[in-house]
């Protein structure tokens, strides 16, 4: 039995301050690898990750600012300067953002749920990895990762979907503790 993983997985905590370095690439091909063991119902692997690092960082930035500029118009609003610069900054936040996107199929026996879930499950084991390689992650959403235009300008086709952004790199400054769970609020028995 490997108790050292159920106790790193009992240990797991999100890392919103992150900083260089990020994964080399022997290191993310781990933290992939491990996404890909993700339960994955008739073999379908409903998933897909793209990379973003150094100067695409800017360009998402801009993706991100160009989206909230149209609705905001769209709305007969403006962007004020201050929440421009938080848009263009956000992709900034890591080193390195994964997005992980659903790619899902119609099939008679997997419904689209199920393999958006393998899809978070996958996120779920690279944030372990990340953890278990020395650096951390913070899984984000939110109205981004919802938005139609920033789906298309990130290259997604119309069956698929985002997932999440997972920002990595190495934790700046002590990681907090997340708070003890009792299990028994959370599990009862069925009869």
């Amino acid at each position: 039995m490997n108790s050292a993983l159920v106790d790193l997985l009992c240990q797991r905590v999100s890392s919103p301050r992150l900083t260089e370095p990020a994964p080399n690439k022997q290191e993310l091909e781990k933290i992939f690898k491990s996404a890909l063991r993700a339960p994955d119902h008739m073999r379908l692997k409903p998933w897909r990750y793209l990379v973003i690092e150094g100067e695409s960082r800017h360009k998402l930035g801009q993706l991100y600012l160009s989206v909230s500029q149209s609705l905001a118009e769209a709305n007969g609003e403006t962007l004020d300067d201050i929440k421009a610069e938080r848009l263009k900054t956000m992709a900034l936040r890591a080193p390195m953002i994964i997005v992980a996107i659903a790619s899902v199929t119609e099939h008679p026996k997997v419904p689209k749920e199920e393999q958006v879930l393998s899809c978070g499950v996958g996120v779920g084991y690279m944030l372990v990895a990340l953890q278990a390689l020395g650096y951390g992650g913070v899984w984000r959403t939110g109205d981004i990762s919802l938005n139609g235009d920033v789906c298309k300008g990130l290259g997604l086709q119309e069956h698929e979907s985002i997932v999440g952004f997972l920002y990595l790199g190495t934790p700046a400054g002590e990681l907090k503790c997340a708070p003890e769970l009792s299990v028994s609020d959370y599990v009862q028995t069925w009869t």
